[in-house]
């Protein structure tokens, strides 16, 4: 069987594609929810093709969720990955956006799917979002990192080019994919702050967005990104200035004394106490 299913054959100029996977690149939702914030400033409803999950994912993981209504199954939704393309007649360039699971089987076939698709589309080139947990803290401006499967393309991104080894997820299979198949890919990190990591984030959102706006010649930035940015860091200051512990942790982290000056058996439950002050807001 096919594993892509087509609804649409979107005629595209030369577009570019924005990607991101929920799971283990997107800490605090920042990768999906800059893109979902694009297809909806877009407004861009449909997707014109899906990628069918029963190849790519262990369904006890990536459980399908079901609507029920008056005792009978009314929908039936499966983890997929998603393509939505968007005409620019404004611009020289269209774009396509594409946002799903993360996949946990076969994931050389599935990068190498999605990148037929992208490729059947005239893609020229290809933009993965991704975040990571670090040392930051929310008083100052996130941290960018990107890689390439070029290295002329971070010449002239202005990103700071990542040195890293160690485990990887599907943002690399798909890069080494895209080089495979001689499509030109980057990818952007944002470094967002561990004590933020159960709640989605604002400020990585609209970084990533303007970086990848900045690349690809398209608006990444926008009043909504800039108000929901304000409101994130003024509630976290809030939480803050609740708890001297805790505005001396990120003191620490902010002027980047070594973490390990503070008990790490305090560290856990600083984090908790400002995850439960957000929720309780």
């Amino acid at each position: 069987m096919d594993a892509i299913r087509r609804y649409a054959n979107p005629a595209l100029r030369k577009p570019t594609a924005i990607v991101a996977f929920e799971g283990w690149s997107d800490a605090c939702s920042a990768a999906t929810g800059a893109v979902r914030h694009l297809l909806d400033r877009l407004d861009v409803k449909e997707p014109f093709a899906t990628l069918e999950p029963e190849e790519f994912y262990d369904f006890q993981e990536h459980r399908p969720m079901v609507s029920i209504v008056n005792g009978r199954v009314d929908a039936m939704t499966w983890p997929e990955l998603r393509f939505f393309a968007a005409e620019r007649p404004d611009h020289d360039r269209d774009l396509i956006m594409v946002i799903g699971d993360e996949p946990t089987l076969r994931w050389k076939t599935f990068a190498r799917t999605l990148t037929q698709v992208l490729t059947d589309a005239d893609v020229q080139s290809v933009l993965v979002l991704g975040a990571y947990i670090g040392p930051v803290t929310h008083s100052h401006p996130v941290p960018l990192g990107g890689v390439a499967t070029d290295a002329a393309m971070l010449d002239t991104s202005g990103l700071v080019a990542s040195d890293y080894h160690g485990a990887t997820g599907i943002v690399s299979v798909l890069a080494e994919a895209c080089r495979e198949a001689g499509l030109p890919a980057m990818s952007i990190w944002a470094a967002t702050p561990h004590y933020l990591a159960a709640s989605p984030n604002p400020m990585a959102m609209r970084a990533l967005l303007r970086a990848a706006g900045r690349i690809a010649g398209f608006e990444g930035d926008d009043e909504e990104l800039r108000s929901m940015e304000a409101e994130f860091v003024s509630r976290v200051d809030e939480a803050v200035s609740s708890s001297s512990d805790l505005a001396d942790y990120i003191e620490e982290l902010a002027s980047q004394a070594a973490v390990d000056d503070m008990d790490p058996q305090r560290v856990p439950e600083l984090v908790d106490e400002i995850e439960q002050f957000l929720k309780d807001v």
